[in-house]
């Protein structure tokens, strides 16, 4: 088992642990990732020593009018106040204590989950060396959330495959498959190898076999210190259980060291875990042994009941304790204990060495294309096993191609047949814009697995735009082909066979901009019901001032700038050049007399009414694609800021 994590080319922990990036402005490029190399004898001895930390939040102020002078502004809330521990390798420390004491805030603060001005530099440190930033603890230590953000349509196997691929792309296929192997083996999920992670709607693996998933999930690039938030959280006692063996196996095989929050753990659990901190109000009642803490009970004249242990009584007498704990300091970190290695080798001035790794352009964009090549391969993975999408999307297209085709059937060429082609193409736009409103959910579902890879350095978020791009262009593609054909060819557009790719063409830029708009809009939202209800009122509001219902020479002044922006306006515009700039000189209403028939209407004149005397198709398809372009770019810009400030 020890021997399970280690890399099949001998390499060392170090170089696997520090070649990854766990910041998106760190993974821009090789040369911003410092390489230590300690000797292989000092890799596995690790010290976390926590120091007087303190920590204050300052909640913003929520009142809708926050220049009244009546309303007060909000009180700083002391989270943490002087937390002292130390965690060394090879034991487990169990942080303990009655909900909203801070159990899951500092955590997440020795994990780097916190904004650079939030950090405290002289409280955190590791093998006596203060850590000088967050993100110096993100690549050190591996942090285990307490949702399991996890995608429900990969298999087991292939979770932890895809996380090898992104933390380690350094290794070779076999290794990372070896890793794998010996990952599950080790964390007794080799027999759901092959089973769907699953969520509340897809059945999958149980509930403690997700939390082991998540687990291995951040123990891939086998990191020395590991933190978890409440991993026995939802359930069973038996899973509970099979969890912390776990991680006491590992502990004792690989000497890492394991901070955990618990709430009511069972006496069985109680074995594995080496020392207990008990927080009360953000402050620390208890730092020791179980055999420390039922001396403690017995000191402040408790008895502890047959049938609780120390831990579960120390839960009904906290407030006394707390005020022992005033009384007698018991927080002090015990130095006495030899300094374990250290981390770096230190140079003769007392310095770290820090040996910056210079990577060379091309190995940069090797390593680009590696990130962008494995997320297309989940993309697809997962658009495939999304039978709900993948069937309505193609059912969509057929259906509202076939319907809109059976509805305006051989169109007639006069002037009641050129009102009828406005309103086909006026719909046409209508159902292919909103036709990508179902893909909202699932761009939600995977926003929180983004936020959690991305900000733990497995992958660029641009990466995952381009991979995203990749791969919903030849599917979506081939939706635009399925609503075309049947349209153009029962309705009686152009015959021309020019006409009918440039349709096709422009089908698939309407259906391109609308899935950018949506995954703009999905970046945006909070949560479903707010995504749609925006999409509704965006499409909505581009529709109306598209020109069809409202000319633009009627436009309020203050609403014309609507009239550039929507999304309607210059498809309709190409279709329009399209089906008639080729037919311009035809007649489509002619008028009948004594002395011979009148055109009163030509292809051109119906250009001329939309204002479209010049053929201007391929400025109007730049300007979609423009606008598939920008809307991706937002949606970079917006994920790429909330990553850096997640803390999942």
């Amino acid at each position: 088992m020890a021997s399970c994590l280690k890399s099949p080319s001998n390499e060392d922990d170090s170089v696997i642990l520090f070649s990854t990036s766990d910041s998106p402005e760190e993974s821009t490029s090789p040369s911003s990732s410092f390489h230590h190399s300690p000797p292989p004898s000092l890799r596995t001895a690790y010290k976390l020593s926590i120091k007087n930390l303190s920590y204050t939040l300052h909640p913003h102020n929520t009142t809708p009018f926050p220049f009244c002078q009546l309303t007060k502004k909000p009180k700083p809330v002391n989270i943490l106040k002087s937390v002292s521990f130390v965690a060394r390798s090879s034991e487990i420390v169990a942080v303990v204590g009655p909900s909203g004491t801070g159990k899951s805030t500092l955590l997440r603060i020795i994990a780097g989950r916190v904004k650079d001005k939030d950090f405290d530099i002289v409280s955190i440190s590791i093998n006596d060396q203060p850590m000088t930033s967050p993100a110096q603890l993100r690549k050190i230590c591996g942090f285990v959330a307490q949702e399991d953000n996890l995608l429900p349509l990969l298999t087991v196997k292939e979770t932890l495959l895809f996380s090898a691929k992104f933390r380690l792309k350094e290794m070779t296929p076999k290794d990372r498959e070896v890793r794998v192997e010996c990952l599950m083996q080790e964390l007794g999920l080799f027999h759901v190898a092959d089973t769907f992670v699953g969520d509340k709607e897809n059945r999958g693996i149980s509930g403690g076999e997700r939390k082991r998933v998540s687990i291995g999930v951040d123990m891939i690039h086998n990191p020395p210190i590991l933190l978890l938030d409440e991993p026995t959280s939802g359930l069973d006692s038996t899973s509970a259980l099979h969890v912390i063996e776990l991680l006491s196996s590992m502990v004792k095989a690989k000497q890492r060291t394991v901070v955990l929050s618990i709430h009511q753990p069972s006496y069985r659990i109680l074995h594995h875990i080496s020392k207990f901190l008990i927080l009360s109000h953000g402050s620390v009642v208890h730092n020791g042994s179980l055999e420390s803490l039922e001396e403690t009970i017995c000191r402040l004249g408790f008895q502890i009941p047959m049938q609780l242990n120390a831990l579960e009584f120390s839960m009904e007498i906290i407030s006394r304790l707390e005020d022992s704990s005033f009384k007698c300091e018991t927080t002090t970190i015990d130095e006495k204990e030899p300094l374990p290695n250290p981390m770096w080798p230190e140079e003769e001035n007392g310095g770290i060495q820090l040996k910056c790794r210079k990577g060379s352009f091309g190995s940069f964009c090797y390593l680009s294309l590696l990130e962008i090549f494995f997320l297309c391969s989940r993309f697809w993975k997962i658009i495939y096993r999304t039978k709900q999408l993948f069937l309505a999307r193609t059912m969509q297209a057929l259906v509202g191609g076939f319907g809109l085709g059976s509805v305006y059937i051989k169109i007639r060429k006069d002037e009641g047949g050129v009102a009828e082609r406005l309103g086909l193409f006026a719909f046409s736009l209508s159902f292919l814009l909103s036709s990508t409103v179902e893909a909202l959910p699932i761009y939600l579902q995977e926003r929180c697995v983004l936020m959690k890879e991305s900000s733990r350095g497995a992958y660029r978020i641009s990466s995952y735009m381009i991979a995203n791009t990749f791969v919903f262009l030849p599917f979506l593609f081939v939706v635009s082909i399925l609503f075309a054909v049947p349209v153009y060819w029962l309705v009686g557009l152009n015959p021309s066979l020019a006409a009918f790719t440039f349709f096709t063409f422009v089908v698939w830029l309407i259906v391109l901009m609308a899935s950018s708009l949506v995954l703009f809009l999905s970046a945006v939202s909070p949560d479903f019901i707010s995504g749609n209800s925006l999409i509704c009122t965006v499409l909505g509001a581009f529709f109306l001032f598209s020109g069809y219902f409202i000319p633009k020479e009627i436009i309020p002044k203050y609403w014309l700038f609507m009239y550039y922006v929507s999304l309607y306006r210059y498809p309709l515009d190409a279709l329009l050049t399209n089906e008639y700039w080729n037919v311009r000189h035809e007649c489509f209403s002619q008028q009948h007399a004594t002395e011979g028939s009148q055109c009163l209407m030509t292809g051109f004149d119906v250009l001329k009414s939309r204002g479209l005397e010049h053929d201007n198709r391929w400025m109007n398809v730049g300007i979609m694609l423009g606008f598939f372009v920008f809307y991706r770019l937002l949606c970079w810009i917006i994920l790429a800021r909330k990553a850096s400030k997640t803390t999942i």
